[in-house]
């Protein structure tokens, strides 16, 4: 077993992909080549410089049940094929020796190369086909007690066998279990995760247990939400592909949306989950997407966006192509075909160089503080789509030279110099018990920012200094200009008009017939800002709102909104396409990553008006120092990295 703690100790970061073996995909457990294992683990390593692999004991070779029956298809004997159960723990779960042979020497060989590997024990799923035992096929394997029974003696039984070897480093619940089966509510997802992970934790209670769930809910609507798997699990997963993932893919991979989409996603079910999360699967899915070319710029991208933002891990999908394999899934999907870093004949992608880089980067520069924040988004129930409501503020915030953190309404509420309420929407978005601790957080001297889709809000005119006069449906969109921005127009969708007049608030923003849509109003000694405008829940669907250089700046907004709570930045910047982490390593010295996601060279002035210097250039971009400020020059998708100190 590793000496650290990967994935779930703060400053850890590891590289890596998932592996199914190069000449067989799915079917390497039963077409075995240790040697071609081996020469895979040696590439993936020496070549790649890749420190992690996903790896994965396909359930029906593991465990290959079959379930004799008697009269009126009675259950009998559980057997393997027409034998008996061997003797012995392995036996009596169900498990293949020989299997469990094969799966030493891959363990054995990742050792050898200075691997580690993550085991994602339940692959009852992958890459679109489901894979059961025959003993369980036309049950459902996410409720059935009979099949949840053998699914526990399985886990205890393989975690017990290979729990003392160096090579693991974390247990997988299994590989997207949410795609295996339909749920009727959450009691049974919560159910079936817990048995699992408690087998898990009762054989190894010395490893972290890693989620790896594909596409869970942000908002309760569904069986599987992050906060259970918060509760039940050490270490979150996201597998944020633009194609399956709403809102990314609308804009080219190697821009600003698709650069952060990892990132923002990775956050938002840490943040929600009060977890550490890891981006497990990422890719672009094929050459119809980017050119490979492409595809390595947004890796490198993606990877300093995922260190430098607390991501733990990004782990590739996959190692190798699967374009010569004519068994299901394969000959099904023409997208599951040429994902790997290394093609058949191991001949190595753009992509790889992009890993061995960052590799380099990785060892060369410190152990990393989490990043500062300086903002809580609170999700509040009655969002048309949380997550796309989520994923715009985060990049309006990075665009605007400050960090966000998420929360849900509900939890206990952190203390901030600014809160976000993005997108407001219907009748119940905060308890009454809610709005006043909110309330009370900004009379102490926070600034408050609200959104309005339809929201209703009780005691609107003491809130926000405003007056509704009538409420109508919105026809056409919302045009409106704003008092710091200059004669810059915006426009953006909105369903709902709000004719409005002040009511001791400040007017900063307009429609062309004069209708007040944004202002400021104090509270006490902080202020809250409101917009009759939703610019999150409309921006996140609009192609090119995000990079396009004619695009309105929208992200002026949060950057007005944000002044007050930016106030211990060490950096500001006014270039959109550029972010900035700043990581405190002591009072008197800051790292700070600054990643270009725009798929052009940026050209940006950085100034300090708290009097940071740069001490030392700790990687990449052309930095230039004079006195508090900075110009930076930073190739397309890359990043520059700097040390700070306080002072003269």
């Amino acid at each position: 077993m590793s000496e650290t703690m990967p994935f779930t100790e703060a400053g850890t970061f590891t590289v890596g992909c998932n592996y199914w073996a190069s000449h067989a995909g799915t079917n390497m457990w039963r077409d075995w080549q240790p040697d071609t294992v081996a020469a895979d683990m040696q590439q993936l390593s020496r070549e790649a410089g890749l420190q992690v692999l996903r790896v994965f004991p396909l359930w029906p070779d593991f465990q290959p049940l079959a379930c004799l029956k008697g009269c009126s298809g009675s259950r009998v004997e559980m057997r393997v094929g027409e034998d008996p159960l061997p003797h012995g723990d392995l036996g009596q779960a169900g498990i293949s020796a020989l299997m469990m042979g094969r799966f030493a020497v891959l363990l054995d060989e990742a050792e050898r190369n200075g691997l580690t590997v993550i085991v994602s024990l339940i692959t009852g799923w992958m890459s679109g086909r489901l894979f059961v035992p025959p003993a369980f096929e036309n049950l459902n394997v996410l409720t059935d007690p009979f099949v949840i029974m053998w699914e526990q003696k399985f886990v205890k039984a393989f975690v017990n066998h290979f729990k003392g070897h160096r090579a693991v480093a974390a247990w997988e619940l299994g590989n997207e279990c949410n795609c295996m089966g339909k749920l009727t509510g959450r009691e049974e997802a919560y159910l079936w995760a817990s048995a699992i992970g408690n087998a898990v934790k009762a054989a190894d209670p010395t490893r972290p247990l890693i989620s790896g769930m594909h596409g869970i809910q942000v908002d309760p609507v569904g069986p599987w939400t992050i906060e259970d798997q918060g509760e039940l699990c050490d270490v979150l997963t996201t597998h944020p592909y633009p194609l399956f993932t709403p809102y990314c893919d609308i804009d080219p991979i190697d821009t600003m949306r698709n650069g952060l989409h990892a990132t923002a996603e990775s956050r938002l079910y840490g943040d929600l989950g009060g977890r550490p999360c890891m981006v497990e699967e990422a890719g672009t899915l094929g050459p119809m997407v980017s050119s490979e070319e492409v595809a390595a710029n947004y890796v490198r991208m993606s990877l300093m966006s995922s260190l430098a933002n607390d991501c733990r891990s990004f782990i590739w999908w996959c190692a190798y192509d699967q374009d010569h394999l004519r068994h299901a899934p394969y000959d099904w999907s023409s997208i599951e075909r040429e994902l790997g870093l290394f093609r058949k004949g191991r001949e190595a992608k753009p992509l790889v160089a992009a890993f061995k880089e960052f590799g380099a980067f990785n060892k060369l520069v410190p152990k990393l503080p989490v990043r500062t924040t300086e903002t809580v988004c609170l999700l509040t129930p009655g969002l048309a789509d949380s997550w796309g409501v989520a994923y715009a503020a985060f990049i309006l915030a990075k665009q605007s030279g400050f960090d966000l953190e998420f929360q849900k309404a509900g939890q206990k509420l952190k203390d901030a110099p600014l809160y976000l309420l993005p997108s407001l929407s219907g009748y119940s978005s905060l308890t009454k018990a809610q709005w006043e601790e909110l309330i009370e957080k900004v009379r102490a001297g926070a600034s408050l920012y609200i959104s309005s889709n339809d929201a209703l809000l009780s005691s609107f005119e003491a809130l926000a200094g405003l007056r509704v006069i009538r409420k109508s449906a919105r026809q056409g969109a919302a045009k409106f200009q704003l008092d710091f921005t200059g004669d810059v127009g915006f426009s953006c969708a909105a369903t709902q008009h709000f004719e409005i007049e002040a009511a001791g608030a400040n007017v900063l923003g307009r429609e062309p017939d004069g209708n007040p849509c944004f202002s400021a109003f104090p509270c006490g000694r902080g202020v809250v800002y409101y917009s009759s405008i939703p610019i999150e829940a409309s921006l996140i669907s609009t192609p090119g709102i995000f990079h396009s250089m004619d695009a309105a700046p929208f992200w002026r907004i949060y950057q007005h909104v944000a002044k007050a709570a930016m106030a211990g930045r060490a950096l500001l910047k006014d270039e959109p396409w550029i972010g900035i982490t700043e990581h405190h390593e002591s009072a008197t010295q800051r790292i700070a990553f600054l990643i270009n996601y725009s798929p052009e060279e940026r050209q940006c002035a950085i100034s300090s008006p708290n009097g940071w210097r740069l001490s030392e250039v700790l990687w990449g971009g052309k930095v230039k120092a004079e006195g508090t400020s900075l110009a930076l020059r930073i190739p397309a998708n890359s990043s520059a990295v700097i040390r700070l100190s306080a002072g003269s």
